[in-house]
């Protein structure tokens, strides 16, 4: 039997926010798929500075102004 289902992980077990129709002291395996929310702040926050030092931002906005100066049309 295959079921999705929806928990919260709450002191560090996971409580199901649906009702589970399982025989008391049933072992099951779980496969947890971690969705990210679309307000993930911990993400940016994780991701912050890091492309620092990876490029020259001062050549990048140099060369972006060069190639908008080149003519496409002939």
């Amino acid at each position: 039997m295959t079921r999705t289902i929806r928990a919260r992980v709450t002191g560090g077990l996971l409580e199901s926010l649906e009702k589970l129709e399982l025989p008391e002291g049933k072992e099951v395996t779980l496969m947890i798929l971690m969705i990210p929310s679309t307000l993930d702040f911990e993400a940016f926050a994780r991701a912050a500075g890091g492309w620092k030092g990876t490029i020259d931002a001062e050549k990048l906005i140099r060369d972006i102004y060069a190639d908008r100066l080149i003519s496409t049309t002939e």
